[in-house]
Protein backbone atom coordinates (compact mmCIF):
# COMPACT_ATOMS: atom_id res chain seq x y z
CA UNK A 1 0.00 0.00 0.00
CA UNK A 2 1.50 3.58 -1.01
CA UNK A 3 1.79 5.85 2.14
CA UNK A 4 -0.99 7.81 3.54
CA UNK A 5 0.34 11.61 1.98
CA UNK A 6 0.12 9.44 -1.49
CA UNK A 7 -3.29 8.29 -0.77
CA UNK A 8 -4.63 11.83 0.09
CA UNK A 9 -3.35 13.35 -2.92
CA UNK A 10 -5.39 10.44 -5.06
CA UNK A 11 -8.53 11.51 -3.06
CA UNK A 12 -7.86 15.20 -3.64
CA UNK A 13 -7.66 14.51 -7.10
CA UNK A 14 -10.52 12.34 -7.08
CA UNK A 15 -12.51 15.12 -6.10
CA UNK A 16 -11.61 17.48 -8.73
CA UNK A 17 -12.13 14.96 -11.33
CA UNK A 18 -15.48 14.05 -10.28
CA UNK A 19 -16.45 17.89 -9.99
CA UNK A 20 -15.23 18.29 -13.70
CA UNK A 21 -16.96 15.06 -14.46
CA UNK A 22 -20.27 15.89 -12.95
CA UNK A 23 -20.51 19.51 -14.34
CA UNK A 24 -19.57 17.70 -18.37
CA UNK A 25 -22.71 15.01 -17.20
CA UNK A 26 -24.90 17.64 -16.88
CA UNK A 27 -24.00 20.05 -19.62
CA UNK A 28 -23.61 17.45 -22.73
CA UNK A 29 -25.13 14.58 -21.14
CA UNK A 30 -22.24 12.23 -21.22
CA UNK A 31 -21.95 10.88 -18.08
CA UNK A 32 -18.86 11.80 -16.75
CA UNK A 33 -16.88 8.83 -18.05
CA UNK A 34 -14.82 10.72 -20.79
CA UNK A 35 -12.98 12.38 -18.16
CA UNK A 36 -13.21 10.02 -15.13
CA UNK A 37 -11.49 7.19 -17.34
CA UNK A 38 -8.51 8.72 -18.29
CA UNK A 39 -7.99 10.27 -14.61
CA UNK A 40 -8.34 7.14 -13.07
CA UNK A 41 -6.04 5.48 -15.27
CA UNK A 42 -3.32 7.78 -15.05
CA UNK A 43 -3.79 8.42 -11.04
CA UNK A 44 -3.72 4.62 -11.02
CA UNK A 45 0.03 4.36 -12.86
CA UNK A 46 1.04 7.45 -10.80
CA UNK A 47 0.46 6.20 -7.66
CA UNK A 48 2.14 2.70 -8.90
CA UNK A 49 -1.38 0.93 -9.08
CA UNK A 50 -0.61 0.50 -12.54
CA UNK A 51 -1.11 -3.42 -13.48
CA UNK A 52 -2.57 -5.33 -16.28
CA UNK A 53 -6.35 -4.71 -15.10
CA UNK A 54 -5.59 -0.83 -14.62
CA UNK A 55 -7.87 0.33 -17.32
CA UNK A 56 -10.70 -2.23 -17.33
CA UNK A 57 -10.89 -0.92 -13.15
CA UNK A 58 -10.84 3.01 -14.53
CA UNK A 59 -13.65 1.95 -16.99
CA UNK A 60 -15.66 -0.47 -14.16
CA UNK A 61 -15.16 2.30 -12.19
CA UNK A 62 -16.55 5.05 -14.17
CA UNK A 63 -19.72 3.12 -15.01
CA UNK A 64 -20.02 1.91 -11.74
CA UNK A 65 -20.15 6.36 -10.09
CA UNK A 66 -22.56 6.89 -13.23
CA UNK A 67 -25.82 5.59 -11.60
CA UNK A 68 -25.80 8.54 -9.27
CA UNK A 69 -24.95 10.86 -11.91
CA UNK A 70 -27.52 9.58 -14.24
CA UNK A 71 -30.39 9.47 -11.92
CA UNK A 72 -29.62 13.04 -10.94
CA UNK A 73 -29.06 14.61 -14.06
CA UNK A 74 -31.92 13.35 -15.65
CA UNK A 75 -33.88 14.09 -12.75
CA UNK A 76 -33.08 17.67 -13.26
CA UNK A 77 -33.67 17.83 -17.03
CA UNK A 78 -37.35 16.16 -15.96
CA UNK A 79 -38.16 19.91 -14.03
CA UNK A 80 -37.22 21.61 -17.76
CA UNK A 81 -39.70 19.24 -19.47
CA UNK A 82 -37.35 18.24 -21.48
CA UNK A 83 -36.70 14.54 -21.44
CA UNK A 84 -38.96 12.14 -24.34
CA UNK A 85 -40.29 10.14 -21.65
CA UNK A 86 -41.49 7.14 -24.81
CA UNK A 87 -37.95 7.61 -26.50
CA UNK A 88 -36.23 6.66 -22.98
CA UNK A 89 -38.80 3.79 -22.12
CA UNK A 90 -38.57 2.18 -25.60
CA UNK A 91 -34.58 2.27 -25.82
CA UNK A 92 -33.54 1.26 -22.10
CA UNK A 93 -33.92 -2.52 -22.45
CA UNK A 94 -31.69 -2.73 -25.25
CA UNK A 95 -29.52 -0.25 -24.24
CA UNK A 96 -28.81 -2.68 -20.42
CA UNK A 97 -28.74 -5.71 -23.12
CA UNK A 98 -26.05 -4.41 -25.14
CA UNK A 99 -24.38 -3.05 -21.78
CA UNK A 100 -24.42 -6.45 -20.37
CA UNK A 101 -22.60 -7.93 -23.86
CA UNK A 102 -20.00 -4.72 -23.68
CA UNK A 103 -18.69 -5.72 -20.16
CA UNK A 104 -18.45 -9.07 -20.98
CA UNK A 105 -16.11 -8.16 -23.95
CA UNK A 106 -14.23 -5.90 -21.80
CA UNK A 107 -13.85 -9.03 -19.50
CA UNK A 108 -12.21 -11.06 -22.28
CA UNK A 109 -9.96 -8.17 -23.78
CA UNK A 110 -6.42 -7.68 -22.69
CA UNK A 111 -5.01 -3.81 -22.07
CA UNK A 112 -3.88 -3.03 -25.13
CA UNK A 113 -7.01 -3.90 -26.99
CA UNK A 114 -9.21 -1.84 -24.61
CA UNK A 115 -7.15 0.74 -25.04
CA UNK A 116 -7.51 0.35 -28.40
CA UNK A 117 -11.26 0.18 -28.42
CA UNK A 118 -11.52 3.24 -26.36
CA UNK A 119 -8.69 5.09 -27.97
CA UNK A 120 -10.80 4.61 -31.57
CA UNK A 121 -14.43 4.90 -30.31
CA UNK A 122 -13.40 8.18 -28.15
CA UNK A 123 -12.04 10.12 -31.06
CA UNK A 124 -14.96 9.39 -33.10
CA UNK A 125 -17.11 10.83 -30.46
CA UNK A 126 -14.39 14.27 -29.97
CA UNK A 127 -14.77 14.64 -33.75
CA UNK A 128 -18.47 14.37 -34.01
CA UNK A 129 -18.36 16.82 -30.76
CA UNK A 130 -16.09 19.01 -32.22
CA UNK A 131 -17.29 19.49 -35.77
CA UNK A 132 -20.90 18.28 -35.78
CA UNK A 133 -23.72 20.48 -35.95
CA UNK A 134 -27.11 20.19 -34.54
CA UNK A 135 -28.87 20.81 -38.13
CA UNK A 136 -27.15 17.81 -39.23
CA UNK A 137 -29.84 15.47 -40.17
CA UNK A 138 -29.48 11.80 -41.45
CA UNK A 139 -32.22 9.80 -39.83
CA UNK A 140 -36.19 10.84 -40.95
CA UNK A 141 -36.97 9.95 -37.58
CA UNK A 142 -35.92 8.13 -34.25
CA UNK A 143 -35.47 4.50 -34.95
CA UNK A 144 -38.50 2.36 -33.98
CA UNK A 145 -38.98 -1.74 -33.75
CA UNK A 146 -35.98 -3.97 -35.01
CA UNK A 147 -33.66 -0.91 -35.54
CA UNK A 148 -34.12 0.77 -31.84
CA UNK A 149 -33.16 -2.78 -30.85
CA UNK A 150 -30.15 -2.82 -32.67
CA UNK A 151 -28.98 0.77 -32.62
CA UNK A 152 -29.92 0.21 -28.67
CA UNK A 153 -27.94 -3.12 -28.47
CA UNK A 154 -25.28 -1.15 -29.96
CA UNK A 155 -25.04 2.07 -28.21
CA UNK A 156 -24.55 -0.04 -24.82
CA UNK A 157 -22.11 -1.83 -25.48
CA UNK A 158 -19.55 0.54 -27.11
CA UNK A 159 -20.65 2.49 -23.98
CA UNK A 160 -19.60 0.46 -21.48
CA UNK A 161 -16.47 -1.07 -23.44
CA UNK A 162 -15.44 3.39 -22.94
CA UNK A 163 -17.01 3.49 -19.24
CA UNK A 164 -19.54 6.05 -20.45
CA UNK A 165 -23.24 6.55 -19.77
CA UNK A 166 -23.95 6.45 -23.20
CA UNK A 167 -26.16 10.22 -23.35
CA UNK A 168 -23.64 11.48 -26.09
CA UNK A 169 -23.87 8.40 -28.67
CA UNK A 170 -27.78 8.60 -27.78
CA UNK A 171 -27.79 12.46 -27.85
CA UNK A 172 -26.07 12.25 -31.17
CA UNK A 173 -29.07 9.68 -32.39
CA UNK A 174 -31.35 12.12 -31.80
CA UNK A 175 -30.31 15.12 -33.17
CA UNK A 176 -29.65 13.28 -36.43
CA UNK A 177 -33.35 12.20 -36.36
CA UNK A 178 -34.12 16.04 -36.22
CA UNK A 179 -34.92 16.26 -32.21
CA UNK A 180 -34.26 19.21 -30.73
CA UNK A 181 -30.67 19.04 -28.91
CA UNK A 182 -31.56 20.43 -25.12
CA UNK A 183 -34.38 17.16 -25.73
CA UNK A 184 -31.60 15.08 -27.25
CA UNK A 185 -29.38 15.91 -24.58
CA UNK A 186 -32.02 15.64 -21.39
CA UNK A 187 -33.70 11.97 -22.53
CA UNK A 188 -30.18 10.59 -23.24
CA UNK A 189 -28.84 11.32 -20.07
CA UNK A 190 -31.09 8.79 -18.81
CA UNK A 191 -29.38 6.24 -20.35
CA UNK A 192 -26.79 6.20 -18.35
CA UNK A 193 -28.77 4.13 -15.35
CA UNK A 194 -29.74 1.30 -18.11
CA UNK A 195 -25.58 0.98 -18.88
CA UNK A 196 -24.24 1.49 -15.77
CA UNK A 197 -26.39 -1.21 -13.81
CA UNK A 198 -25.89 -4.47 -15.75
CA UNK A 199 -21.90 -3.17 -17.09
CA UNK A 200 -21.08 -2.86 -13.40
CA UNK A 201 -22.57 -6.06 -12.48
CA UNK A 202 -20.53 -7.34 -15.23
CA UNK A 203 -17.49 -5.68 -14.93
CA UNK A 204 -17.29 -6.71 -11.51
CA UNK A 205 -18.03 -10.54 -12.22
CA UNK A 206 -15.62 -10.35 -15.23
CA UNK A 207 -12.60 -9.21 -12.28
CA UNK A 208 -13.35 -11.22 -9.51
CA UNK A 209 -10.02 -12.91 -9.15
CA UNK A 210 -7.74 -11.05 -12.08
CA UNK A 211 -4.64 -9.72 -11.05
CA UNK A 212 -2.89 -6.58 -11.76
CA UNK A 213 -6.32 -5.08 -10.07
CA UNK A 214 -5.44 -1.76 -7.57
CA UNK A 215 -5.57 -2.48 -3.67
CA UNK A 216 -9.69 -2.48 -2.68
CA UNK A 217 -10.94 -3.45 -5.63
CA UNK A 218 -14.51 -4.98 -6.16
CA UNK A 219 -13.56 -7.10 -9.48
CA UNK A 220 -13.25 -4.11 -12.00
CA UNK A 221 -14.65 -1.56 -9.89
CA UNK A 222 -12.65 0.12 -7.30
CA UNK A 223 -14.60 0.64 -4.00
CA UNK A 224 -12.67 3.94 -3.24
CA UNK A 225 -13.00 5.73 -6.65
CA UNK A 226 -16.63 4.69 -6.65
CA UNK A 227 -17.47 6.09 -3.14
CA UNK A 228 -15.53 9.92 -3.69
CA UNK A 229 -16.62 10.24 -7.49
CA UNK A 230 -20.21 8.94 -6.92
CA UNK A 231 -20.51 11.21 -4.16
CA UNK A 232 -19.18 14.86 -6.00
CA UNK A 233 -20.39 13.91 -9.36
CA UNK A 234 -23.97 13.18 -8.14
CA UNK A 235 -24.12 16.56 -6.36
CA UNK A 236 -22.31 18.65 -9.62
CA UNK A 237 -24.62 16.77 -12.57
CA UNK A 238 -27.24 19.30 -11.43
CA UNK A 239 -25.60 22.38 -12.37
CA UNK A 240 -24.19 21.33 -15.06
CA UNK A 241 -27.55 20.33 -16.38
CA UNK A 242 -29.16 23.92 -15.65
CA UNK A 243 -26.31 25.36 -17.21
CA UNK A 244 -27.32 23.26 -20.25
CA UNK A 245 -30.52 25.45 -20.94
CA UNK A 246 -28.42 28.38 -20.64
CA UNK A 247 -25.47 28.65 -22.22
CA UNK A 248 -24.52 28.43 -26.02
CA UNK A 249 -22.72 25.70 -26.18
CA UNK A 250 -20.52 25.68 -29.71
CA UNK A 251 -17.48 26.75 -28.43
CA UNK A 252 -17.58 24.32 -25.05
CA UNK A 253 -18.44 21.52 -27.42
CA UNK A 254 -15.55 22.00 -29.24
CA UNK A 255 -12.78 22.82 -26.71
CA UNK A 256 -14.22 19.51 -25.01
CA UNK A 257 -13.92 17.37 -28.38
CA UNK A 258 -10.14 18.69 -28.82
CA UNK A 259 -9.73 17.43 -25.31
CA UNK A 260 -11.34 14.48 -25.35
CA UNK A 261 -9.39 13.41 -28.78
CA UNK A 262 -6.36 13.84 -26.97
CA UNK A 263 -6.79 12.34 -23.77
CA UNK A 264 -8.08 9.34 -25.94
CA UNK A 265 -5.42 8.92 -28.16
CA UNK A 266 -2.73 9.25 -24.79
CA UNK A 267 -4.41 6.66 -22.99
CA UNK A 268 -4.82 4.01 -26.11
CA UNK A 269 -0.94 4.78 -26.13
CA UNK A 270 -0.43 4.20 -22.70
CA UNK A 271 -2.12 1.21 -22.51
CA UNK A 272 -0.16 -0.34 -25.32
CA UNK A 273 3.33 0.16 -23.97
Amino acid sequence: MPPPGDLALLALGLVGAGAFAGLIAGLFGVGGGTVIVPVLFWAFALFGFGGEASLHVAIGTSLSTIITTSIRSVAAHRKHGAVDEDILRGFIPWIAVGALAGAVLAGLADRAMLGLIYGVMAVLLAAYMALGREDWRLLAEVPTGGARAATGSVLGAVSALMGIGGGAFGSAVMTLAGRPIHQAVATASGFGVAIAIPATIGFIVAGWDAPGRPPLSLGYVNVPGFVVLALITGLVAPFGARLAHKLPKTALRRAFGAYLAVTALAVAVSAAT
